[in-house]
Order: C-alpha cells, then sequence, then structure tokens
C-alpha cells in the first residue's frame, strides 16, 4: 500500500446528504487483522453531491436492461430513451429522456467530476479482508474481488469514498464480494460512494454503496443496495436493486443542485397545481373552488405559504428566526 500526503479538499461546497440503510447483506467470514484497522484510520471524508440524480436508483446514458430482476427506486435514461424490462418490476417510475432524466444526468455528471477532483487518502491494492475507517481510499488502475470481504468501520455518519483507475483507466470487478460492518451487516448505503473510471462488473455479489461509473454498469445476481449510474448502460441480470433515495425533499421531489429545501418544495408544489388547474378548467364552478381551497391548504402545510415566484414566503422566515 503507498501513502499520499492528503491534499487541500476541493469541495467546500459539497452537500451533506443524510443515510439511508438499505438493503442486506450475508456476515462477514472472519475478522479483519487489528493492525489493518488503525493502518487504515483517518479522518471521514466528504459526501458527493447527489443532488438531483440522487432520487435514481438506476440511471443511464445509453439503455437500461433489465432481465429476471427487480429494481426499487426510478429508473432513467438521458439522452438516450430505451428501458427493456423482462420479468423485471420497477418500483418507482420510468423516465425515458424526459426532463427529470435530463435534470439527472447532468446532475451526475457534476458529481462523478466533483468525486473525480477529490484527494486521495490512501492508495489500495486490494479491497479483500481489509477493515477501513471513513476516508477516501484510491485505485490507479484497476480492483478487482473475488470472494472477498470488505468491512467498514466507522460512526453511522462517516462517509467511504472508493475511486477505481485514477491514473485515467481502470474498472471495478467482483465476484462474490461482500461490503459490511464489523457486526455483519450492510452499511448504510448513503455512506458509500464507488467512482470509476471505466466500467464495474459485479457478480453474485452482496454490494452496498452508490456507483458513479465511467462506463457500462453490469450486474449479475446478488443484491445491490445503492444508486448505480452510468455514463454508458447498465445491464441487470438476476439482482436485486434496492436504491437509495438521497438528495430528495420529503414529499419525494427532486430539488436543483445548491437550492433552498423550502423554496425546492414550493416549486414541487406550484407543479402539482398547475395539474390541478388544468384539471379545474373541465369542472363546475363549485369544484374549481373546492380545488382552490385546497391547493392553499396544501402550500400551507409545513413549511408556510408560497410567494407568486415560488419562494418561502419571508414572513414565516422571519417568524422563525425570531422564536430562536
Amino acid at each position: 500500500m503507498i501513502t499520499r500526503t492528503p491534499r487541500i479538499a476541493l469541495l467546500a461546497s459539497v452537500v451533506a446528504l443524510s443515510a439511508v440503510a438499505c438493503g442486506t447483506a450475508p456476515s462477514a467470514t472472519g475478522e479483519a487483522s487489528t493492525a489493518a484497522q488503525a493502518q487504515f484510520a483517518m479522518a471521514s471524508a466528504t459526501t458527493p453531491p447527489f443532488s438531483t440524480s440522487g432520487s435514481f436508483a438506476v440511471l443511464a446514458n445509453t439503455a437500461v436492461t433489465c432481465t429476471d430482476a427487480t429494481i426499487i427506486g426510478d429508473v432513467g435514461v438521458s439522452p438516450g430513451s430505451a428501458i427493456a424490462q423482462t420479468n423485471c418490476p420497477v418500483t418507482g417510475t420510468l423516465h425515458p429522456n424526459d426532463a427529470a432524466a435530463t435534470r439527472a444526468y447532468a446532475a451526475f455528471l457534476v458529481a462523478y467530476d466533483a468525486v473525480a477532483a477529490m484527494p486521495c487518502d490512501q492508495v489500495l491494492t486490494t479491497l479483500d479482508g481489509l477493515t477501513l475507517a471513513p476516508g477516501t481510499y484510491c485505485f490507479d488502475a484497476a480492483a478487482t474481488s473475488t470472494g472477498g470481504v470488505l468491512t467498514l468501520d466507522g460512526p453511522a455518519t462517516g462517509s467511504w469514498i472508493f475511486k477505481v483507475g485514477t491514473l485515467g483507466t481502470g474498472a471495478l470487478t467482483a465476484t462474490n464480494f461482500s461490503v459490511v460492518t464489523p457486526a455483519g451487516t450492510p452499511p448504510a448505503c448513503g455512506n458509500v460512494t464507488w467512482w470509476t473510471a471505466e466500467a464495474v462488473t459485479l457478480t453474485d455479489s452482496q454490494f452496498v454503496g452508490n456507483v458513479l461509473s465511467g462506463a457500462a454498469v453490469t450486474l449479475t445476481r446478488g443484491t445491490f443496495a445503492g444508486n448505480a449510474h452510468s455514463k454508458a448502460g447498465v445491464t441487470i441480470t438476476g439482482d436485486a436493486v434496492t436504491g437509495c433515495n438521497m438528495g430528495t425533499t420529503p414529499g419525494g421531489g427532486t430539488c436543483d443542485e445548491g437550492e433552498d429545501e423550502d423554496d425546492c418544495e414550493c416549486r414541487e408544489d406550484d407543479g402539482e397545481h398547475d395539474d390541478d388547474r388544468d384539471d379545474d378548467r373541465d369542472s363546475h364552478e363549485g369544484s374549481e373552488s373546492s380545488s382552490h381551497e385546497k391547493r392553499e391548504s396544501k402550500q400551507d402545510k409545513h413549511h408556510g405559504r408560497c410567494d407568486d415566484d415560488g419562494k418561502k414566503g419571508h414572513g414565516e422566515k422571519n417568524d422563525r428566526r425570531g422564536n430562536r
């Protein structure tokens, strides 16, 4: 293992995202040495800014092909539009090159470049049998595991970032690979990020983490707890994919990067109101009045009234400041 001196962090305004526990994984097959645990002890890494791409369990540039598998979360493709399902139920929304997929793919590219710019705390040559504290770990080239167990040991707020191919080329390839905590349970999927210069190929693995892939993602059997985002296509066969719902509003809508959460929720409500107005045009005058009252009630709920420009009312914000 080669040690690199940590550089000054390049990302001062990275969005902090809540971790979501996802998926299941088998118990670790053995204990990692205390020497390895001490060797890799370091400060927590910063969680990457997934922003509007965070609600997509699967996001691809060209196509998504899913066979004999399950996906929990949204599926999107942009600028391509092909989403092929064969015995593949999706608990979420399909976005074949629509506005949501376009925004999400653009946000994915921003996150991909942001992680690429992060400095490395340590350079690894293997993933197998290691116990790692939170940090940013890098592979100069490819990373391969066969039957290995990676143990992530740290606080619930810890963040682990793995970068594969930092010198320009390198793929992540794993078979019968597991990501666990010291207790043998899976870590929170929102705490783990995998960035690759090239493809990601996982077979019969109990994988945890959000993948930002520079090439195709191929998931075959096993479980995948996280989001699979690719600059090429995503192919899923016999795998159970459970996405991480990151960077979303409490109501499930997606926020633009850097947007205030309150303003974002107002914007999402405005979209719903527009749909309601279309329905109201064909309804009776009395129903129209009822719908109007309902819309006002939704705007006031939890966050106060929204201004005409979709921003949170300043009076309500000032009230909150006065109550502190």
